[in-house]
């Protein structure tokens, strides 16, 4: 099972899975997952590896699309492409709403089913008209966070924001200034997505701002390059460095006490459960009768045996 789903995962495009035996004698049903996500996420292979097994166990098929460079408005019409294309149903993030409420609107009124994971709120999902949510409240989060942190006599910080035009980016990083008790302001950079650049704008900040108590990276994208930048400047393992999900090198760091901790938003459910809860909502009018909170959980290096098996596929 595992190396088929993780070929299944790499592989852009449709993933048409075997039809389990459970089942047997129903229609063939179709669904579409839209993210947010640029290509050169690597955190996302984990929604993939999601979606893929969902469909394998349900016997549904499943595609995952996506803008290429993370465009919201690429997106925009990537939901209104998936719409039209008449599947039965959509899962999709919100990462802006704005941007991305109208499409999926526009959808709902065509008769396809919506799943809001990711990104966005429960509010939010209900106001689209979404079956329901599957997420972690991004703002929530960070106050988790941010309270944890002033727990650990951290004052001042630096937010690594890699994906500043996603508002659900930034409210990770308002929660955590929220939770320390403290402004925002210029504690959060806009890194860009280019892994030397984040490595750099992070060595200049904390250059300039050498008694920064602490470093909150959003995920791999800017945690991998932030881990690099602390190990050049003599930092890692000495500053408070805390991150939103995890991957491979994230869990090598928490395991180095370089990363004290990760909150896992568990994005394996946030794919996995939609494809299980439309495919027995098609075929048995069944439906789970709240929204679903896949995290927050905070790793840490006690806690990483199977975080550590699975860091990268499924965690």
């Amino acid at each position: 099972m595992k190396s088929v789903v993780a070929s299944i995962a790499i592989a852009a495009g449709v993933i048409t899975a075997p039809v389990a035996a459970l089942a047997e004698g129903h229609e063939s049903l179709n669904y579409v997952l839209v993210s947010h996500a640029p290509d050169s996420d690597s955190w996302w292979n984990t929604i993939k590896n999601g979606i893929a097994l969902g469909g394998e166990q349900m016997g549904v098929t499943v595609e995952y699309r996506n803008p290429p460079t993370g465009d919201l408005a690429d997106m925009a019409r990537i939901i209104e492409q998936a719409a039209a294309s008449g599947p039965d149903g959509i899962i999709t993030t919100l990462a802006d709403f704005d941007v991305l409420s109208g499409p999926i609107r526009d959808a709902v009124a065509s008769g396809v089913d919506v799943i809001i994971i990711n990104s966005g709120t429960p509010e939010q999902a209900r106001e689209v008209g979404a079956l329901m949510y599957v997420g972690q409240p991004e703002y929530d989060a960070g106050y988790a966070a941010g309270l944890r942190a002033k727990s650990d006599g951290v004052g001042s910080f630096l937010c690594v924001n890699h994906y500043i035009s996603s508002p659900s980016s930034t409210e990770r990083c308002q929660g955590f200034a929220d939770g320390l008790g403290v402004e925002l302001g210029n504690q959060m950079i806009d890194s860009g997505q280019d892994p030397a650049e984040i490595k750099n704008r992070v060595l200049a900040y904390l250059n300039s701002n050498p008694d920064t108590d602490a470093v909150l990276t959003l995920g791999p994208t800017s945690a991998d390059p932030t881990i690099l930048a602390l190990e050049e400047n003599g930092m890692a393992g000495d500053i408070y460095f805390g991150t939103f999900d995890l991957g491979t090198e994230i869990v090598k760091a928490i395991q180095a006490d370089v990363i004290k901790w990760g909150i896992d938003q568990q994005p394996f459910l946030q794919a996995y459960l939609p494809v299980i809860v439309l495919a027995n909502y098609h075929r048995f009018g069944v439906l789970p009768g709240n929204n679903i909170n896949s995290g927050p959980g905070f790793v840490t290096k006690d806690a990483l045996e199977m975080v550590e098996k699975f860091a990268g596929e499924y965690r």
